[in-house]
Order: structure tokens, then sequence, then C-alpha cells
């Protein structure tokens, strides 16, 4: 009697035209460059397209050639350009503190039973309070100057910094813990080689969530007794009710978003080449 063996499945090669069906099935194709924006442009058309049939009130609402006149005028005064310059300075000095110390932080407690016990507990404390809650100790503490601004700035990042960053560095898989003390890895190695490259991925999570966090948190600082920013420029424009300016401002804080989410998922795509994911 002869036994019959299971026929072996058969696998296609990457790059196949039935592997490509496939992945077109799953939606994992390459993505498009500039795919993201589909959305952007169909919103601005709808918004020309409201304004332009009277669905909106051009006193609320300007129209879309009207803000880019009107961003042009401020730009050849130097009035954007000056705003711009120090909403730049606050933000990017900020969120450079806040990146280094909540990196820092989560190292510590992600990679040490002790370190855990004394940053993690004051770090989930400082999550429940939210950082516009502080905003009056902090004046009372730092002033209205640029300390304080730079200072909200920082907290807020180094929150969002160390949970993503921290979560990712204790959820590395128990397994390879088990394979390395089999195979006699030193510490050192371990960490170098396995839960260091595991852990960017959250790393760059936490920095894209960051840097968002640092421009809605600008938005705020910049409107407490601020003498300049975008923030103060569009408070200004309220009061005089020139919602064209302001519209100016919510663009260029847009576009600042848009490109710093982008440039960082960039440079993640090339620091994680060597990862097969479906994330991008």
């Amino acid at each position: 009697m002869t036994l019959a063996l299971p026929r072996p499945a058969v696998t296609l090669p990457v790059g196949t035209f039935a592997d490509r069906r496939h992945l077109r099935r799953l939606g994992l194709r390459k993505p498009v460059p500039f795919a993201r924006l589909l959305g952007v442009v169909l919103l601005l058309v709808a918004w020309a397209g409201a304004v332009e049939f009277g669905l909106l009130d051009e006193r609320k609402l300007s129209a879309p050639w009207t803000v880019v006149q009107t961003g042009w005028e401020l730009f050849r005064d130097g009035t954007l350009v000056e705003n711009v310059g120090a909403s730049l300075s606050r933000a990017l000095v900020g969120l450079a503190i806040g990146i280094v110390v909540g990196t820092v932080l989560a190292l510590i407690a992600g990679l040490s039973r002790l370190g855990e016990s004394l940053v993690d507990g004051p770090l989930q404390v400082k999550r429940a309070v939210p950082s516009l809650g502080l905003i009056p100790l902090l004046i009372l503490w730092l002033g209205i100057g640029e300390t304080f601004k730079i200072a909200v700035i920082a907290l807020g990042v180094i929150v969002t910094m160390y949970m993503q960053f921290h979560a990712s560095l204790i959820a590395i898989d128990k397994r390879f813990v088990e394979l390395a003390e089999v195979q006699g890895v030193s510490r050192s190695e371990f960490l170098r080689r396995v839960v260091i490259p595991g852990s960017l991925p959250g790393f760059f999570l936490g920095l894209r969530l960051s840097v968002t966090n640092s421009w809605l948190l600008l938005i705020v600082v910049e409107s407490v007794n601020a003498i300049d920013g975008l923030g103060k420029m569009m408070s200004s424009a309220q009061n005089y009710g020139q919602a064209d300016v302001i519209l100016v401002g919510l663009v260029i804080y847009g576009i600042f978003g848009l490109s710093s989410d982008a440039g960082i998922r960039l440079l993640e795509r090339k620091v994680l080449s060597w990862r097969r994911t479906i994330a991008n």
C-alpha cells in the first residue's frame, strides 16, 4: 500500500503577474507619489466651487484666490516672513528639547526595571494632565516670554515621544529574549541588534505625533500675549474680522504639518528599508 503525500504548495516569485494581481486585491501595491494630496486638492476644489456659486459667505470664509492674494501681500511687506520665522523658531526649539528628553526617558524606563519604576509613574501622571492645563502655573513660574512658550511645546512633545517609544521598547517579542539567552548573546549586543532596531517603528511614530503636537501647541501659546508669530497674526486678524488673514495662517500651519510629516515618512522608509511592511 502506498501513501499519498500532499502536494507541495506552489509559491509564486515576487513580481509575477499573479503576485501583482494578488497585491492589487489586498491594496498593497507600491504607493503612488503625492497620492495623499488628492484629498486636499478635492477639498480646495469644493471650497472654491462653494464660494463661486454663493454657497459660502466670503466675509466668513474667503475664497482660495483671495487667500493667495492676501498671503502674497503679507509676504511682500515682510509681515508673513517675520511671523513665520518667529513661529518656526519656537516650534523647532521646543520640538528638539521634547524629542531628546522624551527619547532619553523612554530608554531609561524601557531598558531598566529601576528606571521604569522611577520614570513611568510621573510621565503617566503628566499624560493625564493636559499641557494646556499647566499654562497658568507655567506663566507663574516662567512669565509670558519665550521660555514659557518653548516649555509648553516641549512638555507636550516629551509625553508623546515617551509613550510611543517606551511602548515599542517593552513590546519586543519574548521569543527573541529566549533565543538570545540560548545563544549566549551579551546584553549590550542584544540591545544593539534586537531591541533598538525592533523599537525604531515606535520611535518614528512618536516622532510624527510629536511634530503634529508641536504645531498644535504652538497655535495656543502664541495666542497668550505674544508679540509675533502666526498665532498672534491670526488673533489680531480675528479682532478686525479678517478671515483671509486667518486662513493664510491656517494654510501655512497645514503646509508645515504636511511637509514635516512627509519628511519623517521619507526618513523612516530610508532607515527601515530592511523591513517588509504594509504600513507605508
